[in-house]
């Protein structure tokens, strides 16, 4: 029998803080792999500001870094038509149900968050309940949409067990409420490593400016930081955990170009790492410098940014109102 019913997607959310620039490791980890998901899901983008809070942020910076993070998003590929962007801030029902879902909560599970331990242990009492508080934020952010799938990489992992639980007890306490949202790990994940510590994973955080390379990183500059990446005294292009630093930059020029290891050992076989470099640090600029000039474009257009963010939250408003509502009946709020 034919089905002419037009099959549901499945809803993703996923979110990104405009705390600092973001790094090809966020890019080849996250972006590039949002853009392959918004034909096939309801994808929910987030500019997740409120997180960003948690940490004393100069305002007119986070400003500047929230319109740039929404035009780095759209130049990465992120079609407007496609996807729901949103600013998180303009949502206000992420702030509700986070109260909401606090008050069921345990202060036990927040203090045993990844986080909040190192923090505390770094800085004692003098860290913001914000820092305590800001993983239930996150909890809201997916299942005011209903989130089937959320992108997580190892270091979230902990993020996404907490909203489950949550969402689990939520959903005892109350009946059928949420959603229990399940982890998208891609097929073809590519984590991206520190350029001089390949045994760490890429992070603006790092002390050392040539340790990461920042999406808006100049060309020059690129080719600066990839000569200076650390490889080993071996001389071989070989896909090996005896060889970080080698294995980190084969990662990369992979995850660029589509060859496999296999195909780039062989492409090098003999030649030792210059020319490797090289090519590694063009096929980045090429990747990443019409996505330059395109975000150098977008934010000459104001206008359009706040068309594409206003219309984003309308839609994202609309359907995280229609949880928030939910919530505060079961729990037995009168309704306005």
């Amino acid at each position: 029998m034919e089905n002419n019913t037009e099959q549901i997607k499945k809803v993703i959310f996923s979110g990104i803080q405009p705390s600092g620039d973001l790094t090809l490791g966020n890019y080849l980890g996250a972006l590039k792999n949002w853009v392959k998901l918004q034909d096939d899901y309801d994808t929910f983008y987030c500019i997740v500001d409120l997180h960003a809070i948690t940490v004393k942020q100069e305002p007119k910076n986070l400003r500047r870094r929230t319109l740039e993070l929404l035009a780095i998003y759209i130049a990465a590929g992120i079609d407007p038509e496609k996807n729901t962007m949103f600013i998180q801030s303009h949502v206000p029902a992420h702030s509700e149900a986070a109260w909401l879902l606090n008050c069921n909560t345990y202060v036990g599970e927040l203090s045993r968050m990844t986080q909040y331990k190192d923090k505390s242990s770094k800085y004692g009492n003098s860290i913001s309940a914000g820092l305590l508080n800001y993983p239930v934020l996150m909890v809201a952010d997916i299942l005011l949409y209903q989130a089937d799938l959320v992108p997580v990489g190892k270091d979230q992992k902990q993020h996404l067990e907490l909203t489950r639980d949550i969402a689990d007890r939520f959903n005892k306490a109350y009946s059928h409420t949420f959603k229990i949202p399940e982890p998208y790990i891609p097929e073809n994940g590519t984590k991206i490593m520190d350029l001089q510590e390949p045994n760490k994973k890429m992070s603006k955080s790092s002390d050392n400016p040539n340790s990461f390379i920042l999406m808006m990183d100049p060309p020059d500059i690129i080719r600066k930081k990839i000569a200076r990446a650390v490889t080993d005294s071996i001389g071989e292009v070989k896909y090996s955990d005896e060889q970080p630093g080698v294995k980190n930059l084969m990662t990369i020029l992979g995850a660029l170009t589509g060859a496999s290891m296999e195909q780039l050992e062989q492409k090098y076989l003999g030649q030792g790492y210059a020319q490797f470099k090289k090519d590694v640090a063009e096929a980045i600029v090429a990747e990443l410098e019409p996505i330059q000039n395109k975000v150098k474009d977008l934010l000459e257009n104001k206008t359009y940014l706040e068309e594409i963010y206003k219309k984003g939250a309308e839609k994202a408003n609309y359907v995280a109102i229609k949880t928030l509502r939910k919530m505060q009946k079961k729990i037995g709020l009168i309704q306005k």
